[in-house]
């Protein structure tokens, strides 16, 4: 593990994974809200088997990067969590000259990525977007919606063994999220309205190189996609944008985290699949 300094001083801890022989390419990880990216463990593990080396920053308001309350990103604080993204990319190729660079994100790590591939997408390779949907609509849908919006996310799995059952099938990984004290919380109203304002920009995307190869993985019964109505709209988004390489893969019954999900291994395999086809030989 190691750090930098955001901008605006918050210091950034990254984890960093290594394979025992000299890396092919580089998988850059963005974790989601209110959990941290020492989660991604497994997934490293079996990224770093294939010889990627791995990099994941805990977000500023979460993990060890926490600098506030939970959830609290600071002034302009989601426009800095991108752009440690963007200075994570530039540590991980200084260390790696030369080696591809993968940006994989999940659910709010997503986001992050949807707006990071707008303005740097010439600093990857590749772009993986998991969890993910159509930001825009989903927060419209949340804002006009009774309750709580997080707890919403529970209503179609009810009655539920807990407030979590959303995440995944597996009672194991709900339980391990639920007894994690750095997990289980939610962005400010700051954080999430300057998400809000940001949500109408990933709504139009453009400036994409149309060869950038993307895949786009979610579960169907993943509360964020409506029935999969916003993944389907996202990726609808990026070919009309013009991209050519755009791959979508759904799975039956997976709910939120797929790489905590009980048919984990065939996300993992099929993700594996894709970064072989997708990264260039060097």
């Amino acid at each position: 593990m190691f750090t930098f300094d955001s901008k605006d001083g918050v210091r950034i801890h990254v984890h960093e994974w290594l394979p025992g022989t000299p890396p092919r390419a580089i998988v850059q990880i963005a974790h989601g809200m209110g959990e941290h990216a020492g989660r991604y463990a497994p997934l490293a593990a079996a990224l770093t088997a294939q010889g990627f080396a791995v990099y994941a920053d805990d977000h500023r308001g979460h993990g060890l990067s926490r600098h506030a309350a939970p959830g609290h990103l600071g002034d302009n604080g989601w426009n800095r969590l991108v752009e440690d993204l963007v200075t994570l990319s530039g540590i991980a190729r200084d260390k790696h000259p030369g080696l591809p660079l993968v940006l994989l994100g999940h659910s709010l790590g997503s986001f992050a990525s949807q707006q990071y591939v707008l303005d740097h997408a010439h600093l990857i390779d590749a772009l993986v977007l998991a969890g993910t949907t159509a930001v825009d609509v989903m927060l419209a849908a949340q804002v006009n919606a009774e309750g709580d919006p997080v707890a919403a996310l529970n209503q179609a799995f009810e009655p539920a063994r807990t407030p979590y059952d959303w995440l995944s099938r597996d009672n194991d990984a709900v339980d391990a999220f639920l007894a994690d004290p750095m997990c289980g919380f939610s962005l400010d109203p700051q954080g999430m309205g300057d998400v809000a304002i940001a949500s109408a920009r990933l709504a139009k995307p453009r400036d994409i190189p149309a060869g950038l190869p993307v895949c786009v993985l979610v579960g169907d019964h993943d509360p964020l996609n409506a029935n999969l109505a916003l993944s389907d709209l996202l990726v609808e988004r990026y070919r009309q944008a013009g991209l050519r390489d755009v791959t979508y893969r759904t799975y039956p019954e997976a709910r939120h985290e797929l790489f905590n999900e009980t048919n984990s291994q065939e996300v993992v395999s099929d993700l594996l699949t894709w970064l072989n086809k997708a990264l260039p030989t060097r």
